[in-house]
């Protein structure tokens, strides 16, 4: 079985949770890395303004 790392991501069949994740990414110019070398890749800094925006995001929706 493959590890969920080695496939490929499909970004149109994203939970709801997981796509807003990648908006912010690609926001602030990050997604081309994480998809190439995964969250990992990501400094704290840069998952914590993530999670940061995510966060706000998701209390503008509801």
């Amino acid at each position: 079985m493959a590890k969920k790392k080695d496939r490929p991501i499909d970004l149109d069949h994203l939970e709801p949770e997981e796509k807003i994740k990648y908006e912010v990414a690609e926001e602030l110019g990050l997604l081309d890395r994480v998809l190439s070398q995964g969250w990992k890749s990501l400094t704290s800094k840069e998952t914590g303004r993530i999670g940061g925006l995510v966060t706000k995001k998701k209390k503008q929706k509801q």
